[in-house]
């Protein structure tokens, strides 16, 4: 059986990339305590720790990566010639990026660890041609349909699940992958995260105030769904807003507004507006070529049929959308 990572070696594992010889910071790569990659739809990240604790895995549990990312597992071995993240554990705790790797100094609980992979991992996907949206995806009614958290994020789990509920099988939850030609082929498949690591908690997504309660609130628990797995194009995008207050309405949306607020849906993993630590913000690893880019192929990608829902919950939402379906 192959090792899947290299811990404690100067070589990594057969076939893999040798870890001695080149320089971080004055330290020889050979002193990695492991490293590891991270793999999703083709994308990879190298992941090297210096120091500390000997440990089996960067992370102990991948259900942040899989709910946030969608689908990401670790490679049966290190391929990359060069770590794109370096955990280095002696020093005062900072974190630095140089425009490709992204260097944590220090003690860091796992939840700063794993919200800068994921950004570093969809940097690597959107370089292959595939673009992570903050957004569900059902196949209901013989039409894949995409529930986007835009701007404001008001919906897309609930009308995900309530779609799934009335027979739609379930395309994506919190994340859908797309390619280049407008097709969701790859998807989160928890509707929600259930716990949550250190550095990482939120006081609104847990107890009475997180989504598990608006699930019992709105369907008394979460129905039975079939998942659809092979690719699929998406063919109607839906920006939801849920309000106790709302009286229903279903309205196109205009060019502008569709890639608006798409923008801001696969903008969401970059992290720019994200306090890592007290006093250490995320690095920007953004770039205007590179925001350019992703603004083009919003600008393909909306010229599908839009449409913004209010409804008071979700069973009104999904009346609405089933007008135009």
């Amino acid at each position: 059986m192959t090792d899947r990572r290299t811990r404690d070696a100067a070589t990594a594992p057969p076939g893999g990339a040798p870890l001695g010889g080149a320089l971080l910071g004055g330290s020889r790569l050979s002193e990695a305590r492991l490293s590891e990659e991270f793999v999703a739809g083709g994308a990879r990240l190298r992941v090297d720790v210096l120091g500390g604790p000997a440990r089996d895995h960067v992370l102990d549990d991948m259900s942040f990566l899989n709910y946030r990312l969608a689908e990401v597992g670790i490679a049966p071995r290190v391929e990359l010639p060069e770590p794109d993240i370096v955990w280095a554990h002696d020093g005062g705790k900072g974190i630095a990026y140089d425009g490709h790797r992204m260097t944590f100094t220090g003690d860091w609980p796992a939840g700063p660890i794993q919200k800068v992979i994921v950004t570093m991992l969809a940097l690597r996907m959107e370089s292959i041609g595939l673009h992570p949206f903050h957004a569900s995806a059902v196949r209901y009614r013989g039409r894949t349909v995409l529930f986007l958290g835009g701007e404001s994020n008001h919906g897309k789990s609930m009308g995900q699940i309530e779609a799934c509920r009335r027979g739609a099988q379930l395309v994506s939850t919190e994340t859908t992958v797309i390619d280049e030609r407008g097709w969701a082929v790859l998807g989160s498949k928890q509707p929600f995260i259930k716990r949550r690591t250190e550095g990482t908690e939120r006081a609104d997504k847990s107890g009475g105030a997180g989504p598990e309660a608006g699930v019992q609130k709105f369907f008394g628990g979460l129905p039975d769904w079939a998942i659809l797995a092979e690719p699929t194009n998406v063919d109607v995008v839906l920006v939801p807003a849920i309000d106790g207050n709302y009286e229903p309405s279903l309205a196109e949306m205009i060019p502008f507004e569709r890639q608006f607020q798409t923008f801001h849906s696969v903008q969401n993993y970059f992290l720019l507006n994200e306090l890592l630590a007290p006093g250490l913000p995320m690095p920007d690893v953004d770039t205007e070529a590179r925001r350019l880019a992703r603004a083009a192929f919003v600008e393909r990608f909306t010229s599908r049929p839009y449409y913004f829902v209010r409804a008071a919950n979700p069973q009104v939402l999904l009346d609405e959308v089933d007008r135009i379906l």
